[in-house]
């Protein structure tokens, strides 16, 4: 039986595609498992074709890290927004962080680039985030903003890569780092650190 043929994709279709296969291959096999072969397989494509695309492997994982940064720190953005106009608790806006380097992969890929000493893949990430407190540093405390960011992505990370076996290993409940996140930033906000309604 004959395969039907493959939907032509523009170039910049095929990269969202790659990338998206990409992370999926980050969450569910590490940064290793992150290859030009393994893409290529994922979204039905050649070696050749994701190659033409991206280089190197290297040229992968930092765009892949760009990708990812891009996306976390947009629903970061967009989930203060809604926090200034009462849409959204603080809760929601610490849980999007700690998704994002949880179940998006960022912590994965933050932790392997930082110990790998690969600054390429890592800037993108830091990037992001400087990004972040840069969008909301004229309405606030910019100084008390970045000591937020730094803790909150901090607390995010390492919950990521071993909170379940911390949790386990004190018998404590497995939301317990979400939960210290919560009420700090719960703090944060009733001291105005981000000027709500400004």
């Amino acid at each position: 039986m004959s395969r039907a043929p493959r939907k032509r994709l523009s170039p910049e279709e095929s990269r969202k595609m790659a990338l998206e296969a990409a992370r999926i291959l980050l969450v569910e096999n590490g940064p290793q498992g992150v290859t030009l072969k393994a893409v290529a397989a994922r979204i039905d494509r050649t070696h050749a074709n994701v190659l033409h695309h991206f280089g190197t492997a290297a040229d992968l994982h930092r765009e892949l890290a760009k990708y990812m940064a891009s996306h976390v720190c947009q629903s970061i953005s967009d989930a203060i927004h809604a926090r200034r106009v009462g849409e959204a608790t603080p809760r929601d806006v610490g849980d999007l962080v700690f998704d994002a380097f949880d179940q998006g992969g960022a912590a994965a890929l933050s932790s392997w680039a930082a110990l790998s000493r690969n600054t390429d893949t890592l800037e993108p990430i830091l990037a992001s985030i400087r990004s972040v407190v840069e969008e909301f540093s004229p309405d606030c405390d910019a100084r008390e903003l970045a000591r937020i960011s730094h803790l909150l992505v901090l607390w995010a990370l390492g919950d990521a890569l071993m909170g379940e076996q911390l949790s386990n290993a004190l018998d404590l409940p497995r939301s317990t780092a979400r939960d210290v996140a919560e009420s700090t930033l719960k703090r944060w906000f009733e001291e105005d650190v981000f000027r709500i309604g400004a």
